[in-house]
């Protein structure tokens, strides 16, 4: 399919496929910090429509309720209101911007340095895993259920045929609801319950210097799991989005996206991981879907009654999905490490491997057993920020060294070649 083609039933199938995969999460941060569901929707969808706008409609990416905000959005909330969050929101975006005017200024080339293969592919399988529990925990509440799904998804892509085998995480949803009619865990009462149209709740942001001190800070977390994403996303699709349109324009994209979310009432949006697993199941690249998806979440906003049946999809319909596609994305990450052939017998490589993935499997166990680095008394680093920062320090440290070492050995293999040729001149001259 080119950019340029006509809207038809196929594509907006495919579109579709998309909105179901993010709608969950999207959703699910509203519900948990108190902000509304219809808002954080509307403005997932716009803001996708204005990162493809200033990234030039390149790269296949959706954004979507950003995760890691929602402690620091909670604290704020209970010490100021809703409105003080998100207008940190607007000041988390401003940080982004900034950013991306330093990335533009040094060139992506010295940023590149800090994410070689070595890093990026640990990376990616972090990305994947430390979705891990949010997709067993959406299963366990039916693994019958969830297992269907899976089987139906994975039956889909290997047996599906022309546009069938385009549709797989579609097709699980539609098996796995059905499914779950028939063993009757579906409830309908938010449909019955939910006008046919309605005006999401926007809300007007407030200021305040000691609220954005606390939000902030964690936009150092967020910009870390962009790279992370856009190079995830970079390799899936097999283009450097690094490069073309530019990491600084993806950083714009997803600062102003965060900074119109602030304005309008909702959380900050990040680059969701579910839709790079759409991509890399369904190998279809192309940002019109995407782009046509967004049209479609901000449609649905404004749709009390559609709205309210893509949230009777039962919970583990949703979690085999996304047991599904996190495991794509660590997938990618394998694949990464295997396709730039790192030596993992040099213990150069393997140490910056295995502390990445270390330092960031450990957060699956909870934040409380995780490793973490204290930024401020509401922003720290774990998990997949912390291994992100320790792989990419260890890369630099080790790679400033290596010649100091070679050398070192160098001098050490010539005074052993040194002391055999005394040896040996010793033993001539008897």
């Amino acid at each position: 399919m080119k950019p340029s083609e006509n809207l038809s039933i196929q594509s907006f199938i495919l579109s579709l496929q998309h909105v179901f995969a993010m709608f969950g999460a999207t959703v699910l941060v509203p519900f948990l910090t108190g902000l509304n569901p219809s808002v954080a929707l509307f403005t997932a969808g716009f803001g996708t429509l204005v990162f493809h706008l200033i990234t030039g409609r390149k790269v296949p990416v959706f954004l979507g309720s950003s995760f890691a905000f929602i402690g620091v959005i909670i604290i704020v909330r209970d010490a100021f209101g809703l409105e003080y969050a998100t207008g940190s929101m607007v000041a988390v975006g401003a940080v982004y911007l900034l950013m991306a005017a330093i990335i533009r200024l040094v060139g992506v080339e010295r940023v590149r340095r800090f994410f070689p293969p070595i890093v990026t592919g640990p990376i990616i399988i972090i990305i994947g895993l430390i979705l891990a529990p949010v997709a067993i925990d959406m299963a366990s509440a039916n693994w019958l259920v969830a297992i269907v799904t899976i089987a139906a998804v994975i039956l889909s892509s290997m047996l599906g045929k022309g546009f069938f085998k385009m549709i797989p995480i579609l097709i699980g949803i539609t098996v796995g609801y059905v499914f779950s009619i028939l063993m009757g865990i579906v409830d309908f009462s938010a449909i019955q319950e939910a006008s046919i149209l309605s005006m999401p709740l926007f809300m007007a942001p407030k200021f305040s210097l000691e609220a954005m001190g606390i939000i902030v800070p964690v936009a150092i977390v967020t910009i870390m799991e962009h790279v992370g994403d856009i190079t995830t996303n970079g390799a899936v699709v097999g283009k450097d989005f690094l490069k073309d349109p530019g990491l600084h324009r993806t950083l714009v994209g997803d600062g102003i996206a965060t900074a119109l979310a602030g304005v309008l009432g909702g959380p900050a949006n990040t680059t969701y991981g579910e839709n790079t697993g759409v991509l890399a199941i369904t190998k279809n690249y192309n940002p019109v879907i995407i782009q046509r998806a967004a049209i479609i979440a901000v449609l649905l906003s404004f749709m009390g009654k559609l709205g309210a049946f893509i949230q009777t999809i039962p919970v583990p319909v949703m979690g085999g999905i996304s047991f599904v596609l996190f495991g794509m994305i660590a997938s990618i990450g394998v694949k990464t490490l295997v396709d730039s052939k790192v030596d993992l017998s040099d213990i150069r490589n393997s140490s910056v491997v295995f502390v990445t993935l270390i330092l960031g499997i450990a957060s699956l166990r909870g934040e409380a057993n995780a490793a973490v680095i204290r930024l401020s008394e509401y922003a720290s680093l774990s998990g997949l920020s912390l291994a992100a920062v320790m792989g990419i320090s260890l890369n630099i440290l080790l790679e400033i060294l290596t010649p100091w070492a070679n050398q070192g050995s160098a001098m050490v293999e010539q005074k052993d070649l040194k002391s055999a040729g005394d040896v040996a001149e010793s033993v001539t001259a008897q």
